[in-house]
Order: structure tokens, then C-alpha cells, then sequence
């Protein structure tokens, strides 16, 4: 057969090539959504290498349940939730979130938020990263997925209460180091 290049399969030549267990289709698909579900990856994982087994493990997932894929909206749309979902699992696993009060949640302020449109995305991934792996979560399901208070919280197990104050942290968090960031970049630019 010759040369099958990516750009000449549609989304249901990959599936079914996948299903019928042809390995050159298996890595096109690979190669067709890897760099896009690994910027998923990223954004829930602790570093490069979390980021790398997250996307690993999601394309395990993504292989095995191809069957399950009823054509009903966009295939890229599915590989995407099959991401998130596995991210979400993993750290669900591995981190206990607090339960704040509803106290401690009136006491945690949102702040102004367009700072972020300063910053490189880069940047922004990597101070994401940099949040306690509760944060990050609730951040990235809110913000980034965008489920509800009420549905992040059946999915981590937390209530809902739980789950707004551990995004408005997360953007106290984020606001903070992201003025840090920014007064540093100015500084440094005022010494040249």
C-alpha cells in the first residue's frame, strides 16, 4: 500500500482504521491530535513529564473506546473529553481536596482578572502548573472545560461550595504571581 499521508484521511478513515487495528492509522491519529491533547495535558499536569504520561494514558483510553464514539458531535470534541476525563482521574486520585466553609469562601476575594491578557500562554500554562493540583483542577474544569460548580462537584466528589472556593483562590493565586510576574518583566526591562 502506498504512503499514507494524514491529510488525505477523514476522521472516519482513522476510526475505522483504528478499530480494524492498522498501526500506521493508529499513529496518524496519534500525530493528527497529539499537540493539541497534550496542551490539555499540560494544563492539569505538575511538569513535562506528568503532561507526557497524562497523554499517554489518554491515547490508551482514546484507542480502547474507540467503539464507543457514536459519531454524535465532533470526534476531536471526544478525544478532548476522553482527556480531561482521564486528567481529572488521575488527580482525583492523587489529591485530597480541603472543604472550606462558606466563611472562608466569603473571605476569598476575585480580583481583576484582565492582567491575563499580558501574558504569553506559555506563561500562563506554566503558572497554572504552578497551582496546588486541587486548584488547578477546579480552575481548569471551570475556566477551561467549563462545567458547572455543581457538576465539578459530583465529578471530584467535593461540594459545590468546595468547588467555588477553590477557584476563587485559584484566581487569587493566579492574579498575584501574575502581577509578580509582570513587576518582574518591567524591572527588567527599565535595567536595559
Amino acid at each position: 500500500m502506498n504512503e499514507i499521508s494524514n491529510h488525505n484521511l477523514t476522521e472516519n478513515d482513522l476510526i475505522n482504521g483504528c478499530l480494524a487495528g492498522d498501526r500506521r492509522i493508529q499513529e496518524l491519529l496519534y500525530q493528527r491530535f497529539a499537540p493539541k491533547m497534550y496542551a490539555v495535558c499540560l494544563r492539569y499536569a505538575n511538569n513535562t513529564d506528568d503532561a507526557q504520561d497524562l497523554l499517554q494514558e489518554g491515547f490508551i483510553k482514546v484507542y480502547r473506546n474507540l467503539g464507543k464514539f457514536r459519531g454524535e458531535g465532533s470526534f476531536e470534541g471526544w478525544v478532548r473529553r476522553v482527556f480531561v476525563n482521564t486528567a481529572i482521574e488521575h488527580y482525583r486520585r492523587k489529591v485530597n481536596l480541603n472543604t472550606i466553609s462558606e466563611k472562608e469562601e466569603r473571605t476569598i476575594e476575585d480580583g481583576a482578572w484582565n492582567v491575563l491578557d499580558q501574558l504569553a500562554e506559555k506563561d500562563i500554562i506554566q503558572l497554572i502548573q504552578e497551582l496546588s493540583p486541587g486548584y488547578r483542577s477546579v480552575f481548569n474544569m471551570y475556566v477551561i472545560e467549563g462545567y458547572s460548580h455543581k457538576e465539578i462537584g459530583e465529578i471530584l466528589d467535593i461540594s459545590e461550595g468546595t468547588s467555588k472556593s477553590q477557584l476563587a483562590r485559584a484566581k487569587a493565586i493566579l492574579q498575584k504571581r501574575v502581577q509578580e510576574f509582570l513587576d518582574s518583566k518591567r524591572k527588567s526591562l527599565t535595567r536595559l
